[in-house]
């Protein structure tokens, strides 16, 4: 690392993007992408049994050092991180948790688009705008083939491209768009308006979130699909969807994916948008807001098409979730699972098929690797600890506990999704998920943070804990971002497995809480998805141990107890648990 940054966060974590390896001879047999691996690095520490902030620290720089690239899937870094999580687990007589394996195998495909003969445009008026990649949009496909195109497809504006039979709004009522480009809003149809009326008012709902966007569109036989980037709306600047979008993309294979598929997807600037929606004679601020008017028609934006070829390497390949188990004394085929994603988005240099661009302030034009120590190097740090804490507690768990590791959440909560699909454990007897993703090291707060505050009855065992600890549950700041959703616990959520995803809050217990909001904001600009997200001694970690242990409290009650928490009335994901659960 030519540079080391001083912040803190408490920084929310966004789904986006990464690769996979061959594992060692000597852990497992599991197949994996063959590269060669150098030595991982160890950590040259004496872990203790208890959860502690130096401990925790230990694994983090281990995980976040230049030495394993970014653990990008599919590279040496992926293998150097396996190599590591077995030793931990190994050192702490955990038991493979997929059989006599450490892994689960993830078949993955790999697209890395060749911007120098790629093209898209958008035609107006007669008049083609070629579309640079990158600084005014992003684009990709899903289709796993070498060679896209999209010819003159028409374009429509589908305001928020939502379609909500239980609401009574459908973006596409009376349209048709098969072979045609609609363009939408990211978030959720009122949004925009700052309505409390429409959907769930501030907070996002799954609609709101750009990979249900695309796979509506996918749905309405759609030729392609942009959306129109604006910071509020997403969550998010610009430089983080460029970032997530460039250089190697990963997927599951079309077999695994049970989701629909659009041939070309991508974003485009607000600044692209407004120009080419004012020479389509219309305005972008006005459409804004007629999009969250209920009964809102979709408008054809005048003669404009878009055409577009994706020249793209396609590598099939796998990468792994790792997962270890400590079995029940009681009851074993009923588990507690917590989850962290161990991948991050990899090295960026031309050599490693990125752009090799800096995109760190202090970096002095040479830090291309995303070490992810925040995001998340701490969730993994973070679930090595509490596996420690089981390991040592007394009495032993009566329910199994298994310790998840996933792979592939940059690209889209992939890992997570593959072994929803294909679980170890079925998810009729997983009782709970608990989730770990970039974790603050902001110091402690007054406030614990329950992203999704209110959808299951996890909440009620988390609270007694919390107020031990003199703390209070609270929503997330920025409950508009869709943080519920950006996450792996998501993935099991869609199943109706109740999950919890918690971390601290930003009222510090000393410097209050515009010093948290600070710090937040620090990280989203500074360091999140950015080369810049490295490990820094300097980080407070006493909240992190505060966390910790409040995560493991919640698992060992109820790996402790005969506890089948659900979701709350009225949430969308009860039936499914209800439906799972019947006649146990």
């Amino acid at each position: 690392m030519k540079h080391t940054l001083l912040f803190a966060a408490a920084a929310l974590a966004l789904s986006a993007c990464s690769p996979s390896p061959e594992p060692a001879e000597s852990t497992d047999t599991a197949a994996a992408p063959a590269a060669a691996a150098p030595a991982a690095p160890s950590a040259d520490h004496g872990f203790g049994p208890e959860i502690s902030a130096e401990d925790f620290a230990a694994h983090v720089k281990v995980l976040s050092s230049d030495a394993f690239g970014g653990r990008a899937p599919g590279t040496p870094g992926e293998q150097m991180t396996a190599d590591y999580l077995v030793a931990q687990f190994e050192r702490l007589g955990l038991q493979p948790g997929n059989g006599d394996s450490w892994f689960q195998d993830v078949a993955m495909v790999e697209t890395t688009a060749d911007e120098s003969t790629s093209s898209a445009k958008i035609t107006l008026g007669g008049e083609d705008r070629p579309l640079a990649f990158g600084t005014q949009m992003a684009l990709g496909t899903r289709t796993a083939k070498p060679e896209v195109s999209v010819d003159a497809s028409e374009m429509v504006f589908v305001g928020y491209g939502v379609n909500a039979p239980e609401a009574g709004w459908n973006d596409y009522e009376g349209l048709d768009v098969k072979g045609k480009t609609v363009v939408m809003l990211v978030n959720d149809p009122g949004f925009h308006v700052d309505s409390s009326e429409l959907f769930s008012g501030k907070k996002m709902t799954y609609y709101g979130r750009w990979t249900y966007k695309y796979e509506e569109a996918a749905r309405q036989g759609a030729a392609a699909a942009l959306i129109i980037h604006d910071d509020a709306g997403a969550g998010y600047g610009w430089d983080v969807v460029k970032n997530s979008w460039s250089g190697a993309q990963y997927d599951l294979t079309v077999a695994d994916d049970p989701e629909p598929r659009l041939p070309m997807q991508g974003w485009i600037t607000g600044e692209v948008a407004e120009k080419l929606f004012a020479d389509a004679g219309l305005d972008l601020a006005e459409q804004r807001i007629a999009a969250n008017q209920p009964g809102f028609k979709a408008v054809d934006l005048g003669d404009a098409t878009f055409s577009a070829t994706l020249n793209s390497t396609i590598n099939q390949s796998s990468s792994r979730n790792i997962l270890a188990k400590l079995p029940g004394t009681e009851r074993p085929d009923e588990a507690i699972v917590y989850t962290a994603h161990w991948d991050h988005l990899g090295d960026h240099s031309a050599t490693h098929g990125g752009d090799g661009n800096a995109v760190s302030a202090g970096s002095g034009g040479e830090d291309h690797i995303y070490n992810g120590a925040i995001d998340n190097a701490t969730g993994v740090a973070g679930v090595l600890e509490i596996a420690e804490a089981f390991t040592v507690q007394d009495p032993k768990p009566a329910r199994s506990v298994v310790f998840l590791l996933v792979t592939l959440e940059e690209s889209g909560l992939l890992g997570s999704k593959y072994y929803a699909a294909n679980p170890v454990i079925p998810l009729k007897d997983t009782v709970a998920v608990v989730n770990l993703d970039a974790m603050s090291v902001v110091g402690p707060t007054k406030d614990f943070v329950v992203i999704g505050l209110g959808n299951s009855e996890l909440d009620d065992v988390l609270r007694p804990i919390a107020e031990a600890q003199g703390r209070v549950l609270v929503e997330e700041d920025g409950v508009e971002k869709g943080f519920f959703f950006r996450s792996d616990h998501f993935s099991f959520a869609k199943y109706g497995v109740p999950a919890l995803y918690a971390k601290g809050g930003i009222d510090h217990v000393e410097k209050g809480k515009d010093y948290g909001r600070e710090i937040q904001a620090n990280y989203q600009t500074v360091a999140y998805h950015k080369a810049a997200d490295e490990y820094d001694p300097n980080w407070d970690l006493r909240g992190v141990v505060q966390d910790l242990q409040a995560l493991y409290g919640v698992g060992r009650e109820l790996a402790g107890n005969e506890a089948w928490p659900n979701y709350v009335e009225g949430n969308a994901f009860k039936a499914a648990r209800d439906e799972s659960r019947a006649g146990e």
